[in-house]
């Protein structure tokens, strides 16, 4: 087995296509559109290369592709952190120790010569898809959430990677009979009259100004969240134009004071997922139709993103957006991932439990020296 650099059209290809190689036979998994792994590495695609540096790392063994690695750097990042972390993911592994040594060697081998002390991982080129799943391995994954075998925790392990930090995540379903606690409606109620606030919902027809709004809230209210960097208007906008298509009007909240100063926001997805699981990676030639016509048809969601500006912080304004989603996407059966909250934020996980969501996974974020 040897490490080979990435250097031709041909190897991203491989790089791309090898989960599903890996995964095929695996019932949990769920195949990406492979034309958005491959806008992922153009940077008129993703902004967010703008600024990151990286390398792409193949393993063959005997000329066959068996894994991958990618090694990055995040300069924004750690200009806002104050530190130089280097970052590694789109890891893919056999069950092998050697094979797993040699693939973490080349990423953390190349941090240390672009001058980073620690290395992070697992972290990819899209928003909050960090982690590797140590707990909760079924059912499938949602929209942009990772996923990986139970061994790849073992190889991390084995090779002196350290937890971090652990990204919890929690699930409601109307069909095993959720239902918002009584005590949180009228909680709820208490907060919207006291402190004259109203919620309502993403405004397709005024699109870019909401997405202006998403932007400013979302750096105001979650830049004091670790692993937290400042999203640019670029990134933000590119996000906001991949998402658009997909969004449900309703599944989007906009908290606002009696001015109609925006003070928080909350972004439940449509879980694609249910039908990517069917089209394996390609919308041609009939995929787009599953995609098109099972869109509206959705009742699973990701809480992808939820925020409130500081000086409304402690005053269930998160409670009451979460209470606006969740009516507004209300169906029999409905089901909402809230993927993910920090372990260490207690008030969220407080307020989460009080809200009656179950636990259901759990992400890791592994760190070492990079030296």
């Amino acid at each position: 087995m040897k490490i080979y650099p990435s250097a031709t059209k041909n190897d991203l290809n491989d790089f791309i296509n090898l989960p599903f190689k890996i995964y095929k036979s695996d019932p949990m998994w769920v195949p990406p559109l492979k034309s958005e792994l491959h806008n992922q590495f153009k940077p008129a695609k993703n902004p967010f290369l703008d600024h990151c540096t990286y390398k792409l790392f193949l393993l063959k063994d005997n000329g066959e592709v068996v894994g991958r690695v990618a090694a990055l750097i995040d300069t924004l990042a750690n200009e806002f952190w104050g530190k130089s972390i280097g970052l590694f993911g789109y890891y893919e592994c056999p069950p092998d120790e050697t094979a797993s040594r040699l693939l973490l060697d080349a990423a953390r081998i190349w941090l240390h010569k672009q001058g980073m002390s620690t290395m992070r991982g697992p972290w990819s080129f899209v928003s909050q898809e960090w982690g590797a799943v140590v707990e909760g391995f079924e059912p499938q994954p949602v929209i942009m959430a990772p996923y990986n075998p139970p061994y790849y925790i073992d190889q991390f392990d084995a090779y002196g990677l350290k937890k971090t930090k652990d990204l919890l995540v929690y699930v409601i379903d109307a069909q095993d009979g959720y239902q918002i606690p009584e005590r949180i409606l009228k909680l709820t109620d208490r907060v919207a009259q006291k402190y004259n606030i109203h919620v309502r919902p993403l405004n397709m027809k005024d699109y870019e100004r909401d997405v202006e709004k998403f932007i400013a809230l979302s750096n105001e209210s979650l830049m004091n969240n670790w692993g937290y960097a400042p999203v640019t208007n670029a990134e933000a906008e590119a996000l906001a134009n991949d998402l658009k298509p997909i969004l449900h009007e309703k599944a989007v909240m906009f908290a606002e004071d009696n001015g109609g100063k925006p003070i928080g926001f909350g972004i439940a997805l449509p879980d694609i997922n249910q039908i990517l699981k069917r089209i394996n990676g390609r919308l041609f030639p009939f995929g787009w139709l599953k995609l098109l016509f099972g869109l509206p048809k959705l009742t699973h969601y990701r809480m992808f993103a939820l925020g409130v500006i500081p000086e409304y912080h402690g005053k269930a304004v998160d409670s009451l957006i979460y209470r606006a989603l969740y009516e507004s996407c209300f169906s029999p059966t409905v089901r909402m991932e809230i993927n993910y909250v920090l372990e260490d934020n207690g008030p969220m996980n407080n307020a989460i439990v009080k809200l009656g969501a179950k636990p259901l996974r759990r992400y890791r974020i592994f760190e070492m020296p990079a030296s």
